[in-house]
């Protein structure tokens, strides 16, 4: 690692260069907060006239520019901008990098940034901070010590690898929600808008099961589950393997082509398809109610029909009279869901139609995770100069 340089980051960056002045042109931005962005990932971009924002909205990011959150770097809300429209702002709960392209490569900086030895370092620094919550400051990053190649050439050039990782990765992701919402335009059509009133009441009842199989896990200590839960579901619906001796609680028994449904906060649905399992030890959080179609060849019926805006209402209305800090729905709840149909025929042509897509969304998702297992053993070997990139 002889053309590796050691040196502080603040001999490559500057931060938070450009907030707005008296002079800023636009009347209407972008926003982003510093919530709406989880590992590069922005969720969301508000919509705001100038006037009505936040009083944070004030800090502006450039292309090639990196953004921190300033609190709780663990949570590692932080993301790297490109070709952003020229109304974005930025909150000013993030720290804004610029990087000295003559010293370093903005991208390489960035994944530098998200390595979790640096995170962690960066935590600690919050933790260890005055104010009245886990906060860094610019210095604070200004202040990293670490290693680079000496060339930028050769930074771009492992930054690159990095980002082809990532680039399929988001294309898997849009390619998921395209043939999702494919299937809920599809589905719209339909059996909503194309609905008659002398086709025939049904509910969820009519072509799926309630399927309440308990399983203690303890009871089988040595065995590996795969376990859905409501955090695995957030965290890219992808099943957490743990052992039974680990699993305190009772779980419901997972079964193929099944869809879990979660009790809790009907306003934002958590519905995950299950099509085949990897594991016959597959079992989810009692958080979930498991729904069963009778028939396979009505499961996208019944998956997007779960997903429709008129079943999500119907949950809400059923759930609004529950007591505590989370409404929740219950079986009957969701079985009671209603629906117009001239026949099972069509709910069975709905299905025939969209499970190749089902298929490829299942698919896309192993495939990506498999790709940030990939990214993620790299990304530290990469930047440490462990494993060497041909320029």
């Amino acid at each position: 690692m002889n053309n590796w340089a050691e040196f502080e980051l603040s001999e490559a960056i500057k931060t938070n260069v450009e907030s707005i002045n008296q002079g800023y042109p636009h009347e209407e931005i972008l926003y982003l907060d510093t919530g709406s962005i989880t590992k590069g990932k922005i969720e969301q971009l508000q919509h705001l006239r100038m006037q009505e924002a936040p009083s944070r909205a004030r800090r502006l990011a450039k292309h090639e520019d990196i953004v921190y959150s300033s609190v709780r770097p663990i949570q590692r809300h932080y993301g790297f901008i490109e070709h952003p429209s020229d109304n974005l702002v930025v909150s000013t709960g993030f720290v804004v990098i610029t990087c000295k392209k003559n010293k370093v490569d903005p991208k390489f900086t960035y994944y530098y940034l998200t390595l979790d030895q640096i995170v962690e370092e960066l935590d600690i620094i919050a933790e260890a901070s005055t104010s009245t919550y886990p906060s860094l400051k610019p210095s604070d990053i200004e202040k990293l010590v670490v290693k680079f190649p000496v060339d930028v050439t050769e930074q771009r050039a492992i930054a690159d690898v990095l980002t082809c990782l990532d680039d399929k990765i988001d294309l898997l992701h849009r390619q998921n929600k395209t043939l999702e919402a494919m299937g809920e335009t599809l589905f719209r059509q339909w059996f909503v808008e194309d609905a008659q009133e002398n086709w025939t009441d049904c509910s969820v009842s009519d072509f799926a099961d309630h399927a309440k199989e308990n399983v203690i896990p303890q009871n089988h200590a040595d065995n590996l589950f795969s376990h859905y839960s409501i955090p695995s579901f957030d965290n890219e619906r992808r099943p957490t393997l743990e052992p039974g001796r680990e699993i305190l609680s009772n779980k419901f028994k997972v079964l193929p082509y099944s869809i879990l449904v979660s009790k809790l906060n009907p306003r934002t649905p958590r519905i995950w398809p299950i099509c085949e399992l990897s594991n016959d030890n597959s079992i989810c959080s009692t958080e979930f109610q498991v729904i069963k179609p009778k028939s396979q060849d009505l499961f996208g019926f019944i998956l997007f029909l779960l997903r429709s805006n008129e079943a999500t209402e119907a949950l809400i209305m059923a759930a609004s009279g529950t007591s505590g800090s989370h409404q929740r729905v219950r079986p009957e709840d969701i079985l009671n869901i209603g629906i117009k149909l001239p026949s099972e025929t069509l709910a069975k042509k709905f299905s025939d139609l969209v499970m190749p897509n089902i298929t490829k969304m299942q698919a896309n998702l192993s495939q990506i995770q498999t790709l940030e297992k990939l990214r993620d053993t790299l990304l530290p070997k990469l930047l440490s100069g462990e494993v060497k990139v041909e320029i």
